[in-house]
């Protein structure tokens, strides 16, 4: 037998010597791919297709809109059928489908800003590869079409910092936690005051890091997704940004104590981490108050295995301290305000028994931030809470 060279022994062997075509991506198609990975990432957290709806997370409602319009892509299919091992383009579309989009309304829905001015490297919700190895920047502000729903929040912010009940804290780099980043949150950046309205649950990034996107309403009536660690850094890149500290309605709840005052207890409002459907759809009115004389994280330090916490975690969204407060009587005073709004949730214990928690209830939080002031100057008498339309009024 003749000897083989070594290219004809690896021939023989099967190896494939063919150089390997390598396959420069353009920046439009980085974001077109970067777009569809986080589809792929909802679809895995959640086991099924984002879909449409008004009562859908934001974050559901815009991935659904993507998937419609990289489905109808012929360019977008042939690039992203290699990467798409679950089938997802190959489903069917998640409504019905939207009308036909011109050129510019399609980047558009895909993040990518039209007009004039229009550079593909410019990004809405969509961060390519490239993006995410950089600092990644916060995204493009757009208007934000519900702004009503968040106008008082912004005036009661405004008043409260007017009054003193409020203060705007000068920000240290050591001091902003992702954790603070979460929903009922204010903050001042770009001389602009913000509210965090809505988050993702956490995921892990390619660098082994915990990060989330939220929804950040601005009070100039616009609005920006963006990651939590990008909202960090706008923080400290800015030397005039600023924490809004949570209510303090006089030395009722203040957060400095007179000399003969006794600390007695803190109130907070938390909202669930729980799968449950109901939970999942209200998840941004759904919060649980309650009064405790220990640190609210050892509180809720065990919350997945309680079912007063509906066995699941649950993220702190507000706490006010208390001074020379009776806990019990103050905490039967505010379930007896929010009656109306009290939900009728079940969890099991460990031992099979259903247990019905009291401490829930469906109401948004700038209506428990009221009741807190209501209470601390000795008005709430006067007022009753009307579930229709989701305030106190006058009684």
């Amino acid at each position: 037998m003749a000897e083989l060279s070594d290219l004809e022994l690896l021939a023989e062997l099967g190896v494939d010597m063919t150089p390997e075509v390598q396959r420069t991506l353009t920046p439009l198609q980085e974001r077109i791919v970067a777009g569809f990975e986080e589809i792929q990432r909802f679809v895995a957290v959640h086991g099924r297709l984002p879909r449409h709806g008004e009562d859908r997370d934001i974050f559901e409602r815009l991935y659904a809109v993507r998937l419609d319009q990289l489905r109808n892509m012929p360019e977008a299919r042939e690039l992203l059928t290699p990467l798409d091992a679950d089938g997802i383009l190959d489903g069917a579309t998640t409504a019905a489908a939207p009308a036909a989009l011109d050129d510019e309304a399609l980047l558009a829905e895909l993040g990518i800003v039209g007009g004039s001015d229009a550079d593909i490297t410019r990004l809405r919700h969509v961060s390519s590869r490239a993006d995410k190895r950089a600092a990644e920047e916060i995204a493009n502000r757009e208007p934000c079409v519900d702004f009503d729903n968040f106008r008082n929040l912004f005036e009661r912010v405004q008043a409260d910092l007017k009054a003193g009940a409020r203060q705007a804290k000068v920000l240290e780099q050591t001091e902003v936690t992702l954790a603070e980043i979460q929903p009922g949150n204010f903050f001042i950046v770009g001389g602009q005051l913000a509210y965090i309205a809505a988050s993702t649950e956490d995921f892990v990034t390619q660098y082994e890091r915990k990060d989330r996107r939220v929804r950040v309403i601005y009070d100039n009536g616009t609005e920006a997704t963006v990651l939590s660690r990008s909202f960090q850094k706008a923080l400290y890149r800015d030397d005039t940004a600023r924490r809004i500290t949570e209510v303090s309605a006089g030395p009722l709840f203040g957060d400095v104590a007179e000399p003969d005052d006794l600390a007695s207890g803190t109130i907070y409002v938390l909202r669930s981490k729980s799968a449950h459907p109901y939970v999942e759809q209200h998840r941004e009115l759904i919060h649980k108050i309650g009064v405790t004389g220990q640190p609210v994280v050892s509180r809720i330090a065990n919350a997945r295995n309680d079912p007063t916490f509906l066995l699941a975690d649950v993220e702190i969204i507000a706490q006010y301290k208390l001074y020379n407060i009776n806990r019990s009587k103050l905490e039967g005073l505010i379930h007896r305000a929010l009656a109306p709004a009290r939900l009728d949730l079940s969890a099991g214990d460990r031992f099979g028994k259903s247990v019905q928690p009291r401490e829930w209830f469906l109401i948004p939080f700038a209506a428990i931030d009221e009741l807190v002031t209501r209470i601390s100057d000795g008005t709430v008498t006067e007022y009753h809470y009307d579930r229709a339309q989701a305030r106190f009024i006058r009684a």
